[in-house]
């Protein structure tokens, strides 16, 4: 059974991003179609996948982490406006039978990221 999971990390502070918001949004032509919004847990984790079984349809989908909210209210100065808001990842599903992981290595300045297992 196929699912898609993330995985937040501040690198900036070296830990997991807990407490980052997350949004998970389903882009279909046009228009885009919210599907969840989440806090990541203490390990910088969605508490479960963010869609698995039969809601995991391949397709292309976006992940918006609020990175200057968390880094805000880790304490950091940021300016106005910060260099990264929010963070938005396209990414597209092909096989719903799979893993898909999207991971975020971020900081106020940089953020990376790639297909995890």
């Amino acid at each position: 059974m196929g699912k898609l999971t993330t995985h937040v990390l501040d690198t900036a502070n070296g830990c997991p991003a807990a407490g980052m918001q997350v949004t998970l949004l389903r882009l279909d032509g046009v228009a885009a179609q919210p599907l969840k919004t989440l806090a990541l847990n203490h390990d910088g984790r969605a508490e479960g996948p963010l869609l698995e079984g039969e809601a995991l349809r391949p397709g292309r989908y976006r992940l918006v982490f609020a990175v200057a909210a968390y880094f805000r209210g880790r304490g950091q100065d940021l300016p106005e406006p910060p260099f990264l808001d929010e963070v938005p990842l396209d990414f597209g599903i092909a096989d719903a039978a799979s893993h898909y992981h999207v991971p975020l290595l971020v900081s106020p300045w940089s953020y990376g990221t790639y297909r995890g297992s």
